[in-house]
């Protein structure tokens, strides 16, 4: 157990617009949890999740709990989660997941996002089989035998378990599993009585880019651009 990978993050945004961007996220992580499964986080897996996320980056309580009950009330479709895949200035795979409601203006602005950023948009499947997608975990370092636990976890799914630090710099443990094996770690987690400080599924690169400096600050500006689109919630690329 050691360091585990973690690509790089674009950094532009000024602290008050990425926590405002984050609630963004959050709210509609939530919305699309209850409109899938209801507003009781003990029989609703996906909201505990959201609402765990949404703790992450310190929404408010009170915020939360606007959000669940805006999304109960809500008519009609609602917002639904969809993918897109590109490339990045020096070919770098870029998978961009967004929750929208107005499919036809997310897709011309993120096919816009990667135009005016040096890259290009693609067909769903052009770059997906450059990612593993897994279940991944993060906690809180404090108070965890790391070794101990990866013993533990190995036999419900665990796959990777490694050391980073979260946006703080605070020291956090990573655990990634195979999709499949994303609620049988939650329910080992939650056995232990271990709450993750964040929880979901990403794609992870098989093989991470290396570019020089200037080359990687292209790319993370073509990152930066896709973040800041109301209707992107993440975007996973293979920029080491």
């Amino acid at each position: 157990m050691g360091r585990i990978f973690e690509t790089r993050k674009a950094t532009m945004f000024a602290r008050y617009d990425r926590m405002a961007k984050a609630f963004t996220k959050a709210a509609r992580e939530i919305a699309i949890a209850v409109k899938a499964g209801g507003d009781n986080v003990e029989y609703n897996p996906a909201l505990r999740r959201a609402v765990q996320n949404a703790r992450s980056v310190n929404m408010p309580k009170d915020r939360i709990e606007k959000a669940i009950k805006k999304a109960l009330g809500e008519t009609g479709p609602g917002y639904e989660t969809t993918y897109f895949e590109g490339y990045a200035p020096h070919g770098v795979a870029v998978m961009v997941e967004t929750a929208t409601d107005n499919n036809t203006r997310t897709v011309a602005n993120v096919r816009m996002h990667f135009n005016k950023g040096g890259g290009n948009m693609g067909t769903t499947g052009s770059v997906g089989f450059l990612f593993n997608r897994m279940g991944v975990f993060r906690l809180e370092a404090e108070g965890l035998e790391a070794e101990e636990l990866e013993l533990e976890l190995i036999d419900h799914g665990l796959e990777e378990l490694g050391e980073s630090e979260d946006d703080e710099g605070n020291p956090i443990l990573v655990l990634r599993c195979a999709f499949e094996s994303f609620g049988e770690l939650q329910n080992a987690l939650d056995a232990r009585k271990i709450e993750p400080k964040s929880s979901g599924v990403e794609f992870i690169p098989m093989t991470p880019v290396s570019l020089s400096d200037e080359q990687a600050q292209e790319v993370l500006d073509l990152i930066d651009r896709l973040e800041g689109d109301d209707d992107v919630q993440n975007v996973f690329h293979t920029l080491a």
